[in-house]
């Protein structure tokens, strides 16, 4: 008697027979070219520019990614360094950024969450940050900074204060009466009360609007990176675009999703360990 796959191997299952066809269809329609997906100097000189270039097959990807994570924290000066260097300097910028935001949204959530006059002084002001997109502030915070490192975390804690805010104040909000007043009748003080009930109640909620920050932290370096130059994953995709180099262009996309997978996966794994049974 055959033993019956459970759902998650069936899952995985699935997805490396996808995997496999996707990788040999796109094998067999892209023979690509022996430069590994460059321009040659006539392709250049004749006028092709990037239309003339090949997408790179998956074989000559793997080889460039084999290479690259080899020796991933090469530096052989400001304009090639190893993937692990851009990665590394991406995500100090994401983090740091990040967590200055957490800093501030965390507790304003719990402020706003708490208390209602609060909520109604600060909601317009929300409201008019938070559609500007984050790339926007860029200009500005070049010109009053003068760092373009600074001005990326800069570009990250506006992107990231805001599901952090919201989240917060939304799960502090609807934390059960019931609850607070337990906490009441055993008369703990607005601070043990703060910590002991209405924090844990409301940290699934909390976790969340962390998750959606850091997703969109990572989605917005990039962009800021490839405006500010210097060093990052988002400025080396930009290099290697204008080198022409569509295989290490296509392996730096692979890298930067793959690390946005794992941030994700990291804090949804906290997320979970929050959670629990009414």
């Amino acid at each position: 008697m055959t033993m019956a796959l459970p759902e998650r191997a069936k899952a995985l299952l699935l997805s490396l027979v996808l995997l496999a066809t996707f990788l040999g269809i796109w094998e067999m329609a892209t023979p690509g070219s022996k430069s590994g997906g460059q321009l040659s100097e006539y392709e250049m000189l004749s006028g092709g520019g990037a239309q003339q270039a090949r997408v790179p097959p998956p074989s000559q990807i793997f080889e460039k990614a084999v290479d690259e994570l080899s020796k991933p924290f090469y530096d052989n000066g400001p304009n090639d360094k190893g993937i692990g260097i851009q990665l590394a300097y991406s995500l100090y910028r994401v983090l740091t950024g990040y967590f200055l935001a957490a800093l501030i949204a965390i507790p304003v959530g719990f402020l706003i969450g708490m208390s209602p006059l609060f909520y109604k002084a600060l909601d317009p002001f929300i409201q008019v940050l938070r559609p500007i997109s984050p790339l926007a502030w860029m200009p500005l915070a070049l010109f009053v900074i003068q760092d373009s490192q600074a001005s990326a975390i800069f570009v990250i804690f506006i992107c990231s204060i805001w599901p952090m805010l919201i989240n917060t104040a939304f799960g502090v909000a609807n934390v059960r009466k019931d609850w607070i007043n337990v906490a009441k009748t055993h008369e703990l003080g607005a601070l043990r009360t703060a910590f002991q009930v209405i924090l844990p109640a409301a940290a699934p909620t909390i976790l969340t609007g962390m998750r959606i920050s850091i997703g969109i932290a990572w989605l917005v370096i990039v962009a800021a990176e490839m405006l500010v130059g210097g060093t990052g994953i988002g400025y080396y995709v930009w290099n290697e675009w204008n080198n022409l180099d569509l295989t290490a262009v296509i392996f730096s996309i692979l890298m930067i999703g793959v690390v946005g997978m794992m941030l994700d996966a990291a804090f949804a794994f906290v997320q979970r360990s929050v959670q629990f049974q009414e």
